[in-house]
């Protein structure tokens, strides 16, 4: 950190402080004030590995580092966030660079008088995300944080209204900078078993809510062949969405409309974007069931037409398929939500065997099961040439899916614990996955069909050390092209060892194992070990190996990872 960014985060500290203490205090209510944070640091060293395709890069190292530091008295806080990036570790942003604020905040609430206001950056979703959200996910370089005002009101028990106006974080050269446009945005929601007092004590609670989104950004012109493409200014959005709980039940249901939105995403196209997401779910004591779908049409949504992928998105397309845990189901074929747009549905359910049943044993045995399938919209194209097509592409014919399949996920567990030490669970799962529409892999173009079964086992050695192991093998099917070959990269193995000291010390060791690799010189064994201390709020792990080239996931949204072979350190901590 350099001399004058650490002077730059005390001044800026100090005067947060100060104007929290002076300017807030009457309104704080003399609270005594309070000073919090954390920290974190990510290091890691690269060697060349030809083998496994590692590159070096020129820094030989990258360096992630954070830390937050948040001032509240009474009704008032405020925080900063001072970030460093020498360099940034490989597969974050190229333009994640050098050491300064990155973000930065000022908010009086007062929640008896229904007034919250923010001014700087912030956060926020208005329902699922469809139509708006404004959020970070650091393990795959995210920041849309917005920067400029949010208001929210509650005049009245059941009612509240949210104001937003400012722009969205783009960009980190030693401080934050921020993106073109200008997002506007206003939600409201009415709870009206809070509302109506008749209704407060009914066991059916219903919730309405309805958002308005708008983008601003100077006008451009796009040249297509012939003709000149102007782009619109002023791009609108909103939502409908409604929530019923009664008892064990719930459902909830929103759509979204979008006007004409040409930009990069969509091939600069006039198509409306549309969309809409259902659930309905149920619990009791041992069972639950989800139900989800989802449609969506050209929903793209960004604060600049001409950027992609992570850059600028105004909104969030959340997956119905199913995120995954375990090493091989979560980093080979992890699905990323189609933007362009896609049909999809899930169906979970859980369920618990009694305890005390032959079945279900002395502690109960749990069981589920889940599948989820995303395919193409069901649309006919105009004919090619014509200005239909240039200027809208597709029209949609229904709802349903189209013929193209996404993928296909089916899966299912059975978990039991034996005794006081010994517990295990055992888990199958089924892919049908497109690689063509979402490119997880350079090496095989087509649908990969994978089966995998995961062993995972817990046993309790001494009454504070534990062993935690994962066996997992993943199987694909014959290439239909070349039947003396397996599809993608064929078979793998993993294995985990994880033993736990608590409450201080652990060590894990991962083995990836290529054993069905095509080429025989490619198959090969990714290995990892991990050790890391412990001591209340303050973690520090430290591991070598191997890390194999793939897609790592959160939430439907996925980065492409490079291969790597060398040390890794990370550091947390909070106060």
């Amino acid at each position: 950190m350099k001399a004058w960014d650490c002077v730059k985060a005390g001044l800026l500290l100090a005067l947060v402080g100060w104007f929290g203490q002076h300017a807030w205090g009457q309104m704080g209510g003399g609270a005594e004030p309070t000073v919090s944070g954390n920290v974190s640091v990510m290091w890691q060293s690269y060697a060349e590995d030809s083998l496994i395709g590692a590159q070096v890069p020129p820094s030989k190292t990258g360096y992630n580092a954070f830390a937050n530091l948040l001032y509240n008295q009474g009704n008032f806080s405020a925080g900063v966030r001072y970030e460093s990036y020498l360099n940034s570790l490989l597969g974050f942003p190229g333009r994640f660079d050098g050491s300064g604020v990155g973000y930065r905040f000022g908010r009086y609430a007062d929640r008896d008088r229904g007034v919250d206001v923010t001014v700087g950056n912030f956060y926020d979703q208005f329902g699922s995300g469809l139509v708006f959200r404004s959020y970070e996910e650091r393990l795959l370089g995210i920041d849309n944080a917005m920067d400029g005002v949010r208001l929210v009101l509650t005049p009245i028990a059941g009612i509240q209204a949210k104001f937003i106006y400012g722009k969205q974080r783009f960009d980190f050269k030693d401080g934050l900078i921020n993106g073109p446009g200008i997002v506007r945005a206003i939600d409201g929601e009415i709870d009206l078993n809070q509302l109506v007092e008749a209704w407060q004590d009914k066991p059916t609670k219903l919730t309405l809510a309805g958002s308005f989104v708008s983008k601003f950004q100077p006008a451009s012109s796009v040249t297509s062949d012939t003709l000149i493409l102007s782009m619109p200014q002023n791009v609108g959005s909103w939502s409908y969405r409604a929530r019923v709980q009664r008892k064990g039940w719930m459902a909830e249901a929103e759509y979204v409309k979008k006007i004409n939105d040409p930009n990069a995403d969509n091939n600069y196209t006039y198509r409306d974007g549309e969309g809409f997401l259902a659930s309905l779910g149920y619990s009791q004591k041992g069972l639950g069931m989800l139900l989800s779908a989802k449609m969506v049409d050209n929903m793209s949504f960004r604060s600049d037409r001409d950027m992609r992928l992570f850059d600028l998105p105004v909104n969030f397309i959340p997956a119905v398929t199913q995120p995954h845990t375990y090493n091989l189901a979560a980093t080979l074929y992890p699905y990323a939500t189609v933007i362009s747009g896609e049909t999809s549905a899930s169906a979970e359910l859980f369920y618990t065997i009694p305890k005390g049943s032959k079945l279900g044993g002395k502690y109960g045995t749990k069981l589920t099961a889940s599948f989820s399938a995303a395919n193409s919209l069901d649309t006919t194209r105009y004919g090619a040439g014509t200005l239909n097509e240039r200027l809208y592409g597709y029209e949609r014919n229904s709802w349903g899916p189209g013929e193209e399949l996404f993928v296909r996920d089916f899966n299912a567990s059975i978990g039991r614990k034996f005794d006081a030490k010994w517990n295990a669970k055992l888990t199958y799962f089924h892919f049908d996955f497109n690689t063509s529409t979402t490119p997880v892999t350079t090496d095989y173009k087509g649908i990969v069909n994978a089966d995998i079964f995961v062993l995972e086992t817990k046993w309790k050695v001494q009454p504070k050390q534990s062993l935690r192991t994962e066996i997992q093998g993943l199987w694909v099917g014959d290439d239909p092209d070349s039947p003396d070959q397996l599809q993608d990269k064929g078979h793998w193995a993993t294995v985990l060892a994880e033993y736990t000291w608590s409450p201080h010390w652990f060590v894990s060791v991962l083995d990836q194992y290529n054993f069905g690799n095509n080429e025989p010189g490619k198959r090969i064994h990714y290995v990892y070990g991990a050790a890391g201390y412990i001591n209340g709020p303050h973690r520090l792990s430290v591991g070598y190996g191997k890390r194999r080239e793939g897609i790592f996931c959160v939430g439907g949204v996925c980065r492409a990872v490079p291969a790597s072979n060398g040390f890794e350190m990370t550091f947390t901590s909070s106060f």
